[in-house]
């Protein structure tokens, strides 16, 4: 069955449209090809995207090498917002650029929702 990639686009922009503090969101395949996204100007999709699956990558080999099981999230902070790695399923990973200001719980439990919406799409 063929994965609706105008649909995940479509998820996606109401996502970042909808949701305070959220700059852009990607979906990407784990070996960082773009499904969908809905990202700031100037940013490039399959860069985004190739360097989202790779450090979901690192980061479950950190969590195993490091004792620390199954890796839910990478989260990034930076001095201009933060960048939120999820696995989605088997088939995707999911990336969501949010502001500095905002609110870290509201925008976990933002994401959690998203994620089942993009997985009843790609299931």
């Amino acid at each position: 069955m063929a994965i609706n990639t105008e649909k995940l686009g479509m998820i996606l922009q109401n996502f970042v449209a909808a949701t305070t503090d959220v700059q852009g969101a990607a979906l990407v395949t784990p070996d960082g090809l773009p499904l969908a996204a809905s990202l700031p100007g100037g940013m490039d999709e399959e860069r985004v995207s190739a360097m989202s699956a790779s450090m979901l990558s690192l980061g479950e080999r950190i969590g195993i090498e490091l004792a620390r099981g199954t890796v839910d999230r990478i989260f990034v902070e930076g001095k201009k917002g933060f960048g939120i790695l999820t696995g989605c399923g088997e088939d995707a990973v999911f990336l969501v650029l949010a502001s500095e200001s905002a609110k870290q719980g509201v925008l976990m439990l933002e994401i959690k929702r998203i994620l089942q919406e993009l997985k009843l799409v790609l299931n």
